[in-house]
């Protein structure tokens, strides 16, 4: 692949190696660009923002509208190209492809919405010759940094809204899954978007990431990653604005009047879809202890029955982790749990990058699989008394992004929405669920600001007074 920058691409002076997470092949190569060209790049990006004010509303809907179109007559190439790069299965890319499309499409919409309000001056004293409004302007050029699970679609979840609203684009994908961000800046770029209105740069986080963290003329970082480097980019702001998703260790809680046989195939599928590589991916499960054994009995077997295997083949369920190393950094977590007198009910081997679906309980609360966020395929189920137990165990975490409960009492939903930490309750559902309009994000260590297009060009404006002073 090559790198975007300054309206023209670039191959870069030296390159990394992009790898098949499956059978740890390389697939392709990106360019391993310096902080000093990083700084080149934010230079264009400026004018870039000059192109991208110039056009109206309506045009940068259409660019957007284009790009949704462009990305359903290449869905399966981006399909395909999903699961070689991120390991996920076909299925799910497949299914990634096609939220892309609503999220690009919902933020074409959003672009011709973009509007201020009427300020009321002469409600205040000595200002009733004064008449006035605000606009929503862009905020100026954008640091967009993503991860390696969804290097398309939540690339596009700060892509295409701060597009929307007039931004120019420096885009910054994880260096593990980098080729993806090629073609969806090829397709924006074949819609009509101004050649400077978007950069693609590609190398180390610690010194690209860094450059664009760094420097004073990009005025916004978005960002979504591990919380320790949310923690160093917070650091290294400035004064800039950011919004930070920096994942979780999601809770379902389960009542004793809940409906198992809906609950458990949702539950398995929120634990271990792209194998638990998912800010949202069901990390505990607090069952009440009425039904905390009729849940064990339902839920292993259905665990057991995932199929492991080639994510090109349509018959898998569950592909690897994004390398050996995550893998293995899995299971050390794992072990740990059962030396502190955990119990292993199924799953628990690693072999490369694949580890088996695994579940554990009785585990202690201070244990990593319990209170870091494991990003792997593992899930642990503990018991509880009264839901104001579980709503405490719930809160007792750095992160608050998302937390689900399954109960037929509306008092009790209510009561678990009111009272747990987080970003959304989701109730009678997994933590997982996410569509792509909603406002999305967590509290505590789970970040900062919201995304979904609406949501998502609130943080890329700011207003922009005018007031007008007549004479009566």
């Amino acid at each position: 692949m090559k790198a975007y920058v300054n309206g023209r691409w670039i191959e870069g002076e030296g390159d990394f190696q992009v790898l098949n997470p499956y059978n740890n092949q390389q697939i392709g190569s990106a360019p391993l660009l310096s902080s000093q060209e990083v700084r080149e790049v934010v230079k264009g990006a400026r004018e870039g923002l000059a192109q991208m004010e110039s056009l109206s509303r309506y045009e940068r809907y259409q660019i957007l509208q284009r790009t949704a179109q462009g990305l359903k007559q290449d869905s399966e190439k981006l399909a395909q190209l999903l699961s070689l790069e991120v390991g996920k299965t076909i299925r799910e890319a497949r299914g990634e492809v096609s939220r892309a499309i609503q999220t690009v499409t919902l933020s074409s919409e959003e672009a011709k919405r973009i509007s201020g309000e009427v300020v009321p001056f002469d409600s205040a004293p000595g200002s009733g010759d004064r008449i006035g409004f605000y606009l929503r302007v862009p905020i100026g050029v954008v640091g967009a940094i993503t991860p390696f699970n969804f290097p398309l679609n939540l690339a596009l979840h700060k892509v295409a809204p701060a597009l929307a609203a007039g931004n120019s684009v420096i885009l910054k994908p994880a260096s593990a899954t980098p080729l993806t961000s090629e073609l969806l800046c090829r397709l924006l770029l074949q819609a009509g978007l101004p050649p400077k209105g978007i950069s693609l740069v590609t190398g180390r986080g610690e010194e690209v990431g860094e450059a664009l963290v760094r420097d004073e003329k990009v005025r916004m970082i978005t960002f979504t990653g591990s919380l320790d480097v949310g923690r160093r980019i917070m650091q290294g702001l400035g004064l800039k604005k950011a919004t930070m998703e920096l994942g979780s260790n999601s809770a379902v809680i389960v009542e004793k009047d809940a409906i198992l046989s809906e609950a458990l195939p949702r539950i398995r599928d929120g634990a271990f879809a792209l194998a638990g590589q998912v800010c949202i991916s069901v990390q505990r499960v607090y069952a009440h202890k009425e039904i905390y054994d009729d849940f064990l009995d339902g839920f292993i077997p259905l665990v057991r029955e995932i199929k492991s295997g080639d994510p090109l083949d349509g018959t898998t369920d569950m592909g690897p982790m994004i390398s050996p190393q995550a893998a293995r950094r899995a299971k050390e977590w794992v072990d740990e749990a059962i030396d502190r007198g955990g119990k292993l009910l199924t799953g628990g081997g690693v072999k490369g990058s694949f580890m088996e679906p695994t579940v554990l309980t009785e585990v202690p609360r201070d244990c990593r699989v319990s209170s870091q966020e494991a990003f792997a395929p593992l899930v642990v189920v503990n018991p509880y008394g009264e839901l104001d137990e579980a709503i405490e165990e719930v809160n007792k975490s750095i992160y608050g992004l998302q937390a689900g409960i399954y109960t037929q009492d509306l008092d009790r939903a209510l009561k678990a929405a009111r009272r747990i930490e987080v970003g959304g309750v989701i109730i009678n559902d997994i933590p997982t669920f996410r569509v792509d309009l909603m406002p999305y994000g967590g509290v505590k260590g789970s970040g900062l600001g919201r995304e979904g297009p609406k949501y998502a060009i609130e943080e890329f404006t700011e207003p922009k007074l005018v007031s007008i002073r007549f004479h009566k």
